[in-house]
């Protein structure tokens, strides 16, 4: 377990460092930028991530079990994926482009954003390597060039800022830390990889035969957490979009925790599976456990400083995310159940309830956004992503049958004692 842990704080070290640049820099642009302009540029991002699911093709849930169960073809299988995922990048800058041409014709500045914003989907699919580090538990390697790489980043937007760049330039800015990113993987992969990156066909139509439920399952994720932003901007507009994105940024500062910890027992669940080891459920329970504790302990802290952790981060202008961040942190819990949940389908094989899971989530957001952001605004979107995150994470777990086993370990994850022998192990392997 010890090697888990270890694999764990490389990644956990180096996100907060991520983390505290990413909240730094972004502070300081949405002062800069205004609750307007900094509405459009996530409202474009929301855009972006409707395809993302597209440009991924469910390859990056599934290509860690691909790695762990063809150790003898890794080469195959990163270089099939990374030219799958680039070709359907390209397709999906395409598809950006029409949909903003159609939706906000005669916005230029709108298209603009987008479509720039949309070119990091070329340079992100090459993070698909990442994951060979996971399997192999070296995410050193990763976590590392990633914090090196928004350093720099951080940098051309302070001369962004400096000069006074236009809001067009924020959004080609994104795409520069997943290229350095990209480029600096295959880089590493090619100097300690044993095997060559190669495209198999063959290969690839088995893994797109295993990854599929993901593709529509994840567009149906993405509906129901980027949904709410387009409303707000098509319904409202830029500036309640902007209060809105402001809320959940507070929110997500924290996000690169929560992703570290599942992304790093991913391996040691899908392995002990594998395996038929007992530690399979236990580390499923453990991994509840750890997300369930940390995300109330975050929902408290934000729900009573919620006032002044907008005023230091985003200043008198963004007053009005106070109450949608109040309402919007409760979802934590819910939101990354959903993500433990995804890892126990994986390794159970479970893949085709995805899409009905997540269909019924996007429908209950979308309906409920519909009813609540005209008359609550951002504050209706919190409100709805909050009950939709519950309903989908909890409440259909209850209501398929065969879903209802990973309810009992949800259950099981509410004792804190799984928590408590993590923390335990953390520090007893620190200490040798």
């Amino acid at each position: 377990m010890n090697k888990y842990i270890k694999n764990a704080s490389w990644i956990i070290v180096c996100r907060i460092g991520q983390s505290l640049v990413n909240l730094i820099i972004g502070m300081i642009s949405a002062r800069y930028l205004g609750p307007s302009n900094y509405g459009l540029i996530n409202y474009a991002a929301s855009v972006v991530a409707f395809v993302i699911p597209i440009m991924q093709l469910g390859l990056s849930k599934t290509l860690v079990q691909e790695l762990i169960e063809r150790p003898d073809r890794e080469g195959e299988v990163l270089g099939t994926a990374l030219l799958l995922n680039i070709i359907s990048a390209f397709c999906c800058v395409g598809s950006v482009y029409l949909f903003l041409q159609f939706s906000n014709a005669g916005d230029e500045l709108t298209v603009l954003v987008g479509v720039l914003y949309s070119i990091s989907l070329i340079f992100q699919s090459g993070e698909i390597l990442q994951y060979w580090f996971q399997a192999k538990l070296i995410s050193k390697y990763t976590s590392v060039v990633s914090l090196a790489a928004y350093c720099v980043v951080a940098l051309y937007k302070v001369y962004l800022l400096i000069a006074q760049k236009p809001v067009a330039w924020f959004a080609l800015s994104n795409s520069l830390d997943f290229l350095l990113i990209s480029a600096a993987l295959i880089i590493i992969y090619n100097k300690i990889g044993k095997q060559r990156l190669k495209f198999s066909f063959r290969l690839g139509k088995i893994m797109l035969h295993r990854s599929k439920h993901y593709i529509i399952s994840e567009m149906m994720v993405t509906i129901f957490a980027q949904t709410d932003r387009v409303m707000l901007k098509h319904l409202i507009n830029e500036t309640e979009t902007g209060y809105y994105s402001a809320a959940v940024a507070c929110v997500g500062v924290t996000g690169f925790i929560y992703v570290a910890i599942i992304d790093s027992l991913r391996p040691a669940i899908l392995e002990a599976k594998h395996e038929q080891s007992p530690q399979y459920e236990v580390r499923m329970v453990q991994l509840y456990s750890i997300i369930t504790y940390l995300a109330l302990l975050q929902s408290i802290v934000m729900t009573l400083l919620a006032q002044p952790i907008v005023m230091v981060l985003y200043g008198a202008d963004y007053m009005s995310s106070v109450l949608p961040l109040r309402i919007v942190v409760w979802y934590t819990t819910f939101a990354y159940y959903g993500s433990v949940r995804n890892v126990w389908i994986l390794a159970e094989g479970k893949q085709k309830y995805l899409w009905i899971i997540n269909l019924m989530g996007a429908s209950a957001n979308v309906l409920l956004n519909i009813l609540l952001i005209p008359s609550l605004g951002a504050a209706g979107a919190a409100i709805a992503s909050l009950l939709t995150q519950f309903f989908t994470n909890v409440i259909v777990g209850f209501i398929l049958k065969p879903l209802r086993y990973n309810n009992t370990l949800m259950i099981k994850g509410l004792n804190p004692m799984p928590l408590i022998r993590y923390v335990r192990l953390k520090l007893s392997a620190k200490k040798k």
